[in-house]
Order: C-alpha cells, then structure tokens, then sequence
C-alpha cells in the first residue's frame, strides 16, 4: 500500500478550477493508481479547506468537499487529539526559524509517526521539512 499525506493546497487546487494548480493537480489526480492508494490528511486539514473555501464564497463546495473527505474510503482521516496536538505544539516551537504553520507541524508529526515520505501538496514547507511532494 502507498501511503501519501493529503494537504490543503493539493485539495483546493483538485477542487477549485480557477486555482493556478488546477489543471495539473487534475491530470496528477487521474493519473495516480488509486487501488494501491491510502491518503492520509488530518482534522486540522479538513479545517484549512472548508474555512477557505467557504471564505471565498464557496459555502456549498465547502460542504460538499467537507462530506466526501469525511466519507472516503480511500482517506484515512487523522484526529487531532490532546497528545498529537502537543506534539505539533512541540514541533511549532522547535523551529522558530521557520514559517512553519501549526498545521503543517501536525502533518510532519503525522507523517513521521506513519513513516509517509511523500505530501500531495504545493506547500514547500514539506520539502523543506525533509519530505518529497507531488506532483
């Protein structure tokens, strides 16, 4: 099985067709062998793209994105409890010198803890946290 971490960008850019990603993320998307495939994405995630779509007026398509990420069974869906929280907390502080939001420090928590490599995402903080991204 693949394991690849699921991030906001990548999501918006699938989902919204005036994003500048759009067309690429869309080509990626189709071309990924989804039967082998397990994404991964967190609640704080979820939360970066319903808030930001549903910002951009998109209230119906926050929704909607909202229930199929909720309900996929291609998604592993990461809670962010207490003891994940703090250690994202954690990793916040450690790098000050960093641009780092809190969200993504929970993603590379998640994604050391799972032993994932790879961020579908167009955040240049995973490459420069040590991970690969696509596309």
């Amino acid at each position: 099985m693949n394991y690849l971490f699921l991030d906001t960008s990548y999501i918006v850019a699938l989902e919204l067709s005036d994003d500048q990603n759009h067309v690429v993320t869309l080509e990626h998307w189709r071309s990924l062998d989804k039967r082998n495939l397990c994404l991964v994405t967190s609640s704080y995630v979820f939360d970066e793209v319903v808030t930001f779509l549903s910002s951009r007026g998109f209230r119906s398509k926050a929704t909607e994105v909202g229930k199929r990420l909720l309900t996929s069974k291609s998604i592993k869906f990461i809670q962010v409890d207490e003891d994940l929280f703090l250690e994202g907390w954690e990793y916040f502080q450690k790098y000050q010198d960093k641009s780092y939001s809190l969200t993504d420090c929970l993603s590379f928590v998640i994604m050391n803890q799972l032993k994932i490599n790879l961020a579908l995402t167009y955040d240049q903080h995973s490459v420069q946290a040590g991970f690969g991204r696509l596309p």
